[in-house]
């Protein structure tokens, strides 16, 4: 599998939602996280999460380049608020269930014009 729009979850979110195929104005998003040290150091004051969303409707050389990636959540340390990642995921949830139900009115800079976009969670 080269892209994971070869996968069976694709095919199964196609297969439901088919007015995704239609317009390319529908916009995949792939969300993504892992942990790191701050200044490589093992102790637990400088753990981090990081919370990524990567545009997915994209050739596959270009949907894991960096100019397509966005860093939407940091999380600090573990146990910070009890290490609850829902508190901090709350808001892009939301955020996403709107995107979802809704279009959010979008420019494009190369065509000069705003178009409705509907977003996806992969």
């Amino acid at each position: 599998m080269v892209h994971s729009f070869n996968g069976e979850a694709w095919k199964q979110f196609n297969n439901v939602h088919p007015q995704f195929l239609v317009k390319t104005r529908k916009v995949h998003l792939w969300l993504y996280t892992d942990g790191f040290n701050l200044f490589w150091s093992f102790a637990p004051l400088y753990f981090y999460w990081l919370v990524i969303l990567m545009i997915y409707k994209l050739p596959s050389k270009m949907c894991m380049r960096p100019d397509f990636m966005f860093l939407s959540t940091v999380i600090p340390k573990p146990n910070s608020l009890g290490w609850n990642i829902d508190f901090y995921l709350q808001p892009l949830i939301d955020e996403l269930k709107q995107l979802w139900s809704s279009r959010a009115l979008t420019y494009d800079i190369s065509r000069k014009y705003n178009f409705l976009m509907k977003v996806a969670l992969m």
